[in-house]
């Protein structure tokens, strides 16, 4: 009855149905909580990045899923197993979301760690060629049983007023799984063509290894992959 996720490695098609169906699902629990996610920005005194992480929650939690009672582990905001339904298959996800919260000069990248990417990062530093795989696996195996692991990163866009903050737009991005790496990152590209941006992380200092992910250059690579949601004007439409 359900797929094994490691034959979803020769299947990219089927693949990405599962994550665009998995980022559609992130996109609408946040865009049901954005009104609310707005006031909490301006009421809060917490650290940006402490009420991104609880919006996210807070919001997926409400919109519900069909959970797996697994514990997943992981430097990672909201993780959960659950089960992906669709009238041709089945199969069992681990899916992981992270939360960024970042001034609105900052809205075009998030940055990451190796715990939260499966792709290997593929990059010219200083003129020379960085190669990083990323530690979190492209299937967890837990207990005998598979999960085909899905990120996606959800980047709240903020100014800064006299005595509060102000949410100005949420930008919700499917990374990649690392089955997908000839797609995305198969080689050492620059400038737009390379989805990664250097992360803030100084090697000299001995600091452990950051990336940025390009919104736009992932966009180029696969439009439907990173999604605005705005907050006051307009109604949201899903990009294809």
């Amino acid at each position: 009855m359900l797929i094994d996720p490691y034959h979803l490695s020769n299947n990219w098609k089927r693949l990405e149905e599962i994550e665009k169906a998995s980022l559609r699902f992130v996109v609408q629990a946040i865009y049901n909580y954005r009104e609310m996610a707005q006031e909490i920005f301006q009421q809060e005194r917490d650290l940006v990045a402490d009420i991104g992480e609880d919006i996210t929650r807070e919001a997926l939690d409400r919109l519900g899923m069909a959970k797996i009672d697994q514990r997943l582990f992981g430097k990672i905001d909201y993780k959960q197993a659950r089960y992906i339904f669709h009238p041709e298959y089945a199969i069992k996800q681990a899916l992981f979301v992270d939360s960024k919260a970042e001034h609105f000069s900052g809205k075009g990248t998030a940055t990451l760690q190796t715990s939260q990417f499966s792709l290997t990062v593929h990059q010219i530093r200083g003129g020379e060629k960085v190669e990083v795989r990323g530690k979190l696996p492209t299937v967890l195996e837990i207990q005998g049983e598979h999960y085909i692991t899905t990120t996606i990163f959800v980047k709240y866009n903020y100014t800064e007023e006299v005595d509060n903050y102000s949410l100005k737009t949420i930008t919700v991005a499917a990374l990649p799984n690392g089955f997908l790496q000839e797609k995305y990152n198969p080689k050492f590209a620059s400038g737009s063509d390379n989805i990664w941006r250097a992360g803030r992380n100084a090697p000299s200092r001995g600091e452990a290894f950051r990336v940025r992910l390009s919104f736009s250059a992932l966009k180029t690579k696969e439009h439907w992959r990173v999604q605005e949601i705005p907050i006051f004007s307009g109604s949201f439409v899903w990009e294809d």
